[in-house]
């Protein structure tokens, strides 16, 4: 008889050790550093200020099968002063995962003019950040159907 109370007797305190925090937990995971970095180029998108985008000297984008970026300071120059991004008008449900040295990013991006949208877009971009600068940016853009 006592064999079946141990167990009823020992389960509030089985449920109690389960929920209490351990002393040796792990720290909570701080972001990837390379997720930040595909970050910042995507709040550059809508800031128009490159300056925190680490980008390599050579780096190159390439979107839709067309080459638009052929070096850092051009990407640069773009993001911050280009009309193609003038018309973003903002960026969300950003989705990003990471596979080694490549960031993969997946988000919607609104854009327009004098405050109207004109259509929202589904992009998916994949940065190459191997080294802590970005190298290589393809971008897949998708109309978003509605929009």
């Amino acid at each position: 008889m006592r064999l079946k109370r141990v167990p009823f007797l020992a389960l509030p305190l089985l449920a109690a050790l389960a929920i209490a925090p351990s002393a040796t937990a792990a720290p909570a995971t701080v972001p990837d550093q390379r997720e930040a970095i595909a970050m910042a180029y995507l709040d550059a998108l809508i800031s128009h200020n490159a300056a925190d985008v680490p980008f390599a000297p050579d780096c190159t984008r390439v979107e839709a099968g067309i080459q638009t970026g052929y070096s850092g300071p051009q990407l640069t120059h773009d993001l911050d002063t280009g009309p193609q991004y003038q018309l973003v008008q903002r960026i969300y449900d950003v989705r990003l995962s990471t596979a080694g040295n490549v960031v993969t990013a997946r988000y919607h991006l609104d854009s327009g003019l004098a405050g109207q949208r004109l259509v929202t877009v589904g992009i998916t971009e994949t940065f190459d950040i191997p080294d802590g600068t970005i190298h290589r940016i393809v971008a897949d853009i998708v109309p978003v159907s509605g929009s």
